[in-house]
């Protein structure tokens, strides 16, 4: 049935997804007191893979692919849009006030927001560029070309559910131990994800309107999700010291992602 929807409104419902299941991450928060710091590092290097991933198998490659039929090099259009995309997202970093989990620091502009802010702010900034690959994705296989197909739109926005659930848990369990009752630590957790219908929707229509910067959208998607991961997610994941299970878990996100993509592509 939602093969017969418009791409926009298909790019709006896999993003739903993704919002759903930073819902039900952050939904552990009523049913556990805690979460030891191993199995959020664990779980933050596995979301780092499966980003990484997904830059490269369902942004990039697609990206190159069709640039190919252009009167350009080949490289161009994955390696500009990948650069602006990360320019943008250190932009975005620099301005928006947010703050990381175990650091005391808030970065982005001096701001009175309480700390709960802060931390649901971090995440949204997480789920930018993952809002926008899904919208892109969507909007790459309505304009018809071949590399781009609906089961690895459909691939790409399972896997970035799949790594949504530590970051809803990764904003309700820290917002728990500072105080926040169960439920206000749930509504912050799932409303991080709140930002990825709304960058799928722009993503998607702005590719369908705009048809010839599709290889430069899949590079900025993939350029601004490649920035999230290296600035934030993977330090993130390392900070408690767990440095050999963040990897490991980020191996498996990347081979995880990478058969959804190569099986559905």
């Amino acid at each position: 049935m939602i093969e017969q929807l418009n791409p926009v409104l298909q790019a709006l419902a896999a993003a739903l997804f993704t919002w759903g299941m930073t819902a039900f991450g952050a939904s552990v928060v009523f049913s556990a007191r805690d979460m030891s710091r191993r199995v959020l590092d664990g779980m933050l290097g596995f979301a780092a893979g499966v980003m990484i991933a997904a830059s490269f198998w369902s942004l990039l490659v697609p990206a190159l692919e069709m640039a190919a039929h252009l009167d350009i090099p080949v490289w161009f259009p994955a390696a500009s849009g990948f650069l602006l995309g990360g320019l943008f997202l250190g932009g975005v970093d620099k301005v928006l006030p947010h703050l990381h989990i175990g650091v005391p620091q808030a970065e982005g502009i001096r701001t009175p927001w309480k700390k709960s802010t802060l931390l649901v702010l971090a995440i949204t900034l997480h789920n930018i560029p993952e809002g926008l690959a899904i919208g892109v994705a969507f909007g790459a296989v309505a304009a018809g070309y071949p590399s781009a197909t609906l089961p690895a739109a459909f691939a790409l926005a399972a896997g970035i559910g799949i790594q949504n659930f530590p970051e809803g848990l990764a904003v309700s369990m820290p917002l728990r131990r500072e105080g926040l009752s169960r439920l206000r630590s749930f509504w912050y957790g799932q409303l991080s994800g709140i930002v990825e219908p709304v960058a799928a929707v722009i993503g998607a229509a702005a590719v369908l309107f705009l048809q010839p910067i599709l290889p430069y959208a899949l590079g900025f998607a993939a350029g601004a999700m490649l920035f999230v991961v290296v600035e934030e997610v993977i330090p993130e994941s390392q900070q408690g010291g767990n440095t050999d299970l963040a990897t490991v878990g980020a191996m498996l996100g990347f081979a995880l992602m990478m058969v959804l993509d190569v099986a559905f592509g």
